[in-house]
């Protein structure tokens, strides 16, 4: 048995992908499946005021992140470039985490925040998504992702 760096093979740990204190990276398709419900999750980016990391509800939707916002929110502002066709690059998180277990997953997506004009929120309005904060976030942001991983945590 040949020795990898962190011993994996010691535990049994290696054939099934995970490194030596119980994480395991996981595949876009597994990642995409572990966000497809919904929920709340953080965009991060850089804001005028330096990094900025600002919790959303969000919606999956034809494999792309979506969320609302109140046109001229800090979303709106900070995610835009000013040019035309030039889209803002953010990442996306959400988790989900068991502490009682010490158990629980991380995805990070990774893409292009696009302000999807009237003429395309048909595409994403089916989607049902209510924001939490309520008042005026009409204005609806897809993340088109470019990069997808993810991982979880086992209790061993």
């Amino acid at each position: 048995m040949s020795q990898t760096p962190h011993g994996l093979e010691e535990h049994g740990l290696e054939e099934h992908g995970l490194e030596e204190h119980g994480l395991e990276e996981l595949g876009q398709e597994e990642c995409m499946r572990l966000i497809s419900p919904g929920g709340i999750g953080r965009v991060a980016f850089d804001g005028a005021p330096g990094p900025t990391v600002l919790p959303v509800n969000y919606r999956v939707a034809g494999g792309d992140i979506v969320f609302r916002t109140r046109e001229g929110g800090i979303l709106d502002l900070d995610l835009r470039s000013g040019l035309r066709g030039l889209d803002i690059k953010i990442a996306f998180q959400v988790d989900r985490v068991d502490e009682i277990r010490h158990e629980g997953w991380s995805v990070l997506i990774q893409g292009a925040a696009h302000h999807v004009p009237e003429e395309e929120e048909a595409a994403v309005l089916y989607t049902d998504l209510r924001s939490w904060a309520g008042d005026d976030r009409r204005h609806y942001v897809r993340v088109i992702p470019t990069r997808v991983t993810g991982r979880r945590i086992h209790s061993l």
